[in-house]
This record gives structure tokens, C-alpha cells and sequence, in this order.
């Protein structure tokens, strides 16, 4: 939660920033709207809070302190990864914090493309075909291109982490495995998660005002767990692979 917050603000201010033709709220909805609504709804509207009362100072100072804390949240994901391949990060401490902010800058660009191009795409479709031609041909409708440039931003996001976090490379066929298995995990427990929210949890009572952050923060922390799980299995594959062939230490 401490690295998602300041990386949302500023992904945010920067699209603000760079794009007129998207308003805030469309980038807001864009990232959390594939989000069980239990889940989002404690963050979103902290979110929102925050941009209401600020400006494009938060892209100066508040920008790379933000900046600063969200690369964080990316330097535990390359220690986490670099524990779960038992290796050492040969890198020196400047160069490791560069690759980290580096993500979070290419993180919030890409962020902010995407949902430039989730909104434009429908509307360009609108303008040139119509409304009523684009539902009678099955066209692409904002929430299906939403969720599959979710999906992909999700898939792409994790491989790059197996990719290029570590200190030591991995091919493609090695990290795939623990990465379609994050995957197939976020969405399921998810899912399941949101069920369990909805109709079976007590947060309310045992948490009173605190209970929207305290559900987002037991759900961040099962994907966190998840994400380590299959960092594990990667680990695991790659340690077999190399006592197979005789490379391992």
C-alpha cells in the first residue's frame, strides 16, 4: 500500500499533466475498475481526495517523492526475486535503485498511454461508424478494451519483473511458468476474495471506519504472497534445470 498509493499519485498527475482530452477520473476507473469495488472503493477514494486538492506540483517535489517511495515497493520485488532464484544481485546500490525508478517512470508512462488509448479508441470508433453500427457489429466496447488491456498490462508487468528486476538474466522459457501461475492465481483468489467480502467477512465490526483500508491491505498482501509463490516456483524450476545439467553450485 505504501508504494501502490504514491505510484498511483503520481501515474495520475502525470496523465493529467500530458493529456487534457482524459480526465482523472477516467485514469482512476481505468486503473481500479477491474477491482473488486469492496476493494478499490478505500483506495479510490483517497485517490481522488489527494487530486482534488492538488496541482502539477505534485509532478516537482511531491512528484519525486513519490517517485522515490513507489520505487520502494519495486526494489522489495527485485529482493524478493532475487531470494527466491538463490542468487546474489551483483549490481552496485545506485545502479539497483536506478532500475527501480526507472520502472516506476516507465510503470506510470505506459499507464498513462494505456488509458489514453482504452478512452480514444471507443470514441474514435463512435465518430467514424456510429454508435448504433459499432453494437450491431460487436465492435470492441470500452469495458471489453478495458479489461484486455488490463490483462495485458498485468501479464506484461509480472514477466518484466522476472525479467529484468533480477540481478542475473533469465530467458523467457525459464520465468513463463512462475509468471502464468501469478497470473492464474491473482485472478482466481480475487474472485474469491471479493466473494468472501461480500458475503462473509466482519471487517466492519472488528475494524469500525478502518475497515475499507484494513480489506485493501489483507488484499495486497495475498497478492504480495502469491506473487512469492510463484517467484518460488520459478526458483525451484531454474534450481532443477541447472542440478540437471550440472550448473548449479
Amino acid at each position: 500500500m505504501l508504494a501502490l498509493f504514491p505510484f498511483t499519485i503520481f501515474a495520475l498527475s502525470l496523465g493529467r499533466a500530458v493529456s487534457d482530452g482524459v480526465s482523472t477520473q477516467d485514469i482512476v476507473e481505468f486503473v481500479y475498475g477491474t477491482w473488486p469495488d469492496s476493494i478499490a472503493a478505500p483506495i479510490v477514494n483517497e485517490v481522488q481526495a489527494v487530486l482534488r486538492d492538488s496541482s502539477l506540483k505534485t509532478l516537482t517535489i511531491g512528484g519525486l517523492l513519490a517517485v522515490f517511495f513507489a520505487s520502494n515497493g519495486v526494489d522489495a520485488v527485485r529482493q524478493t526475486l532475487t531470494d527466491a532464484y538463490r542468487e546474489h544481485d551483483p549490481r552496485p546500490l545506485w545502479k539497483s535503485r536506478a532500475v527501480c525508478v526507472l520502472f516506476v517512470l516507465c510503470g506510470a508512462a505506459i499507464l498513462t498511454f494505456s488509458a489514453a488509448l482504452v478512452f480514444a479508441v471507443p470514441v474514435y470508433i463512435e465518430a467514424v461508424y456510429g454508435r448504433s453500427e459499432m453494437t450491431e457489429d460487436g465492435a470492441l466496447s470500452y469495458e471489453a478494451l478495458r479489461h484486455a488491456v488490463s490483462f495485458i498490462l498485468l501479464i506484461f508487468s509480472v514477466l518484466a519483473c522476472h525479467l529484468w528486476l533480477p540481478g542475473h538474466s533469465h530467458s523467457l522459457k525459464q520465468v513463463l511458468p512462475g509468471v502464468v501461475l501469478t497470473v492464474v492465481l491473482w485472478i482466481t483468489s480475487g474472485g474469491i476474495f471479493a466473494q468472501y467480502v461480500s458475503n462473509f467477512s466482519a471487517y466492519s465490526i472488528t475494524y469500525a471506519g478502518l475497515a475499507g483500508v484494513m480489506t485493501a491491505l489483507v488484499f495486497l498482501y495475498v497478492m504480495a504472497a502469491i506473487f512469492v509463490i510463484g517467484a518460488e516456483f520459478n526458483g525451484r524450476l531454474i534450481a532443477g534445470q541447472d542440478a540437471g545439467t550440472g550448473t548449479g553450485d
